[in-house]
């Protein structure tokens, strides 16, 4: 099963509390994590695409490194590992990244895939002038299908003449084409999110919350998306770490960040996700969130002692339809190194890079 790392492209990682270990999103940082979780025998790190913040006292995630560029300097830093960037689809044109990606293909033949983010958050797009109008939450998927149809045909033939309701294209040309196959994954958890990924993606990431029985609930939904599509795509899961001696004390990391979330950032981001009224992942996030009491932790969380998160992860890895896991970290220095170190050994599964 393949390991992945949701590297902290924006600052203090992934939970919004003045409890957590606060860092800047830099180079060195990832880089570091990259070359620890490779050694591991990790087999990939994700990027999120961040535009805007949420401001509060933490100022979380007002500071975001650029996807592309990170991820192919750490593409060139690296050996084995695979790279994904992900794109807002609406702030780049998709035959501009087909030419980053042959690029980024020929540093790490084989090693760079593009995670499709088709954008809910409109006040990211409309800062620079670039959100369609709020119809787009409803059509978002048809044009990321667009987006995604030029990028194949580019990299496929070397050039395309696309004509669709979004992108009109005249002889527009590739060149060199890339060597390797460019993965595409997508985030969707919605039903038109599943039916796009198994239209188009190589792998589509999900939350599943709810232990095993979640996840063969998103596999079984995936898998039925598959069957109309004729193609096989399989899940993972996202899950973040919190690691410590037992699982009491565990617990108590996560009280503590609870405790001191950042309520302003919390709802600011709850406010983004309500605008969206179309009933996709976006709004039930929503709904989870207020109903949290702006917890700093609200979902996909797997805390516990190294050997409770090991089997944790030994059942996710028994549940059929589930290509891997990708996971973030309170704490991208001590419980990545913990978990190196601690959990890895008492894996059953094999891991892609060993």
């Amino acid at each position: 099963m393949r390991l992945g790392v949701f590297i902290p492209t924006g600052n203090n990682g992934w939970i919004p509390s003045k409890a957590s270990p606060q860092y800047m999103p830099t180079f060195a940082l990832n880089r570091s994590i990259v070359a620890r979780t490779e050694a591991m025998g990790f087999d990939f790190a994700l990027c999120m695409v961040k535009f805007r913040g949420f401001g509060g006292e933490t100022k979380f995630w007002d500071y975001t490194l650029e996807t592309f560029t990170i991820m192919s300097a750490l593409a060139a830093v690296s050996e084995r590992m695979k790279m994904y960037a992900s794109v807002a689809v609406l702030t780049l044109h998709p035959a501009v990244v087909a030419r980053m990606a042959a690029t980024i293909d020929d540093v790490a033949p084989g090693r760079f895939g593009i995670n499709i983010v088709s954008g809910w958050n409109r006040a990211e797009y409309a800062q620079m002038g670039l959100w369609p109008g709020d119809h787009y939450f409803a059509e978002r998927y048809d044009y990321a299908s667009e987006y995604v149809q030029v990028m194949k045909e580019l990299w496929a033939d070397g050039r395309s003449d696309f004509s669709g309701k979004y992108f009109q294209l005249e002889d527009c040309q590739l060149g060199p084409t890339p060597a390797s196959h460019i993965d595409i994954v997508s985030a969707g958890s919605s039903p038109r999110g599943r039916e796009f990924a198994a239209q188009f993606a190589d792998f589509n990431f999900t939350d599943a919350p709810g232990g095993p029985e979640g996840i063969r609930a998103a596999n079984a939904e995936l898998d039925a998306a598959c069957a109309a599509s004729g193609r096989d795509v399989r899940s993972i899961v996202l899950r973040q770490i919190v690691i410590d001696d037992t699982d009491a004390l565990a617990q108590s990391k996560i009280d503590a960040y609870n405790a001191g979330s950042d309520a302003v950032a919390v709802a600011h981001m709850a406010g983004n996700y309500e605008i969206d009224k179309t009933g996709t992942s976006s709004a039930a996030a929503a709904a989870q969130l207020g109903a949290l009491n702006s917890a700093a932790i609200t979902n996909g969380l797997l805390a516990g002692s190294p050997r409770t998160v090991a089997t944790a992860l030994n059942e996710i890895a028994q549940v059929q339809g589930t290509g891997g896991v990708l996971m973030s970290f309170d704490d991208y220095h001590e419980t990545v190194d913990r978990f190196g170190a601690e959990v890895i050994p008492l894996l059953d599964f094999e891991l892609t890079l060993t």
